[in-house]
């Protein structure tokens, strides 16, 4: 009997605890089913990675976020006085570009001068500021730019100081939050840059204008004008 009892007691006790592990077990299952789901959704969702891929493949932001303090340029700079020393040769010293490219040059630009400014835009109809520097460069010298201001910005031979800039160097502004540099342009001589600009579309600016003054960069001598000594 005492036996009996004891194999009893054994039993019962076995049945407690195999019912006592049971919820235990699937709670335990339930909770790492929750947590593989709540990682797949993580994993899934495409939020930063969109946020991340929208930001690096940006070449300019639309809406420049110093537009209000942009000067306001209501007509370009007149570039007569420059044209004129070019076609006297007074200005043959500004190697490394020589006085008929210069023309040629100053003559590209004053077709687009006045052109609207279009985010995207490569056309008269409307140009952004890398695809102004982009045109000219191809229609002055065949020499193919890249694409966005950034991607201009690794051209060429760096010239840290604006005391340095040579004709047709191209010059970088830090102009936007996001992106660096924000803005480009042509350096002309004199001091003065023509530019596609956001609020203005195609003008001739001074460099002395404390906002580029700020926001300068540096500027890039492109290769293939000192290859062909022009």
């Amino acid at each position: 009997m005492y036996k009996l009892n004891r194999f009893l007691m054994i039993g019962i006790a076995g049945v407690f605890l195999i019912l006592g592990c049971s919820p235990s077990s699937n709670s335990v299952r339930f909770k790492n089913k929750g947590e593989q789901s709540e990682n797949n959704d993580r994993f899934n969702s495409n939020d930063s990675k969109s946020s991340i891929a929208d930001s690096s493949n940006t070449d300019e932001i639309a809406d420049d976020i110093d537009s209000e303090e942009l000067p306001n340029e209501t007509k370009s700079i007149d570039i007569s006085s420059i044209m004129q020393k070019i076609s006297t040769g007074k200005d043959a010293k500004d190697l490394p570009v020589n006085n008929t490219l210069k023309e040629k040059m100053l003559m590209e630009i004053i077709k687009f001068l006045n052109t609207p400014y279009k985010y995207g835009g490569n056309s008269k109809n409307g140009i952004d500021c890398s695809a102004f520097t982009q045109a000219i460069f191809q229609n002055t010298f065949s020499i193919n730019l890249l694409r966005s201001a950034r991607e201009q910005y690794t051209q060429g031979l760096v010239v840290d100081e604006r005391e340095k800039l040579h004709f047709g160097d191209l010059i970088f502004f830090n102009t936007r939050r996001r992106v660096r540099p924000g803005h480009v342009g042509i350096y002309i001589g004199d001091n003065l840059f023509a530019h596609s600009s956001s609020k203005n579309g195609v003008i001739v600016s001074s460099l002395d204008l404390d906002y580029y003054s700020q926001r300068f960069m540096g500027g890039r001598r492109v290769d293939g004008i000192i290859s062909s000594k022009l």
